[in-house]
């Protein structure tokens, strides 16, 4: 159950029109793909179950992709296991 590291938080940056994950080291652009995922990241969820509600929203199959994407986060240590 992947949630977001405890000081880093969504936000949507207005210069460049597009969503933002904010850390003490910096900040990662988000597309909004990538947003609607972290959004998800709830502690709640299985990657599973985000993978399965995205792929409903946007009527694909995108599993492996949210799979990867959260994999990199981890490794960034971005998000954890809740």
């Amino acid at each position: 159950m992947p949630v977001l590291w405890r000081l880093a938080r969504l936000d949507f940056d207005r210069v460049r029109q597009q969503p933002v994950l904010l850390y003490p080291e910096g900040a990662l652009l988000l597309n909004q793909t990538g947003a609607a995922i972290l959004e998800l990241c709830d502690g709640r969820r299985s990657i599973a179950e985000i993978a399965r509600e995205l792929g409903e929203r946007y009527a694909c199959d995108v599993g492996a992709d949210v799979t990867e994407y959260l994999s990199h986060l981890a490794e960034r240590e971005l998000i954890r296991e809740a």
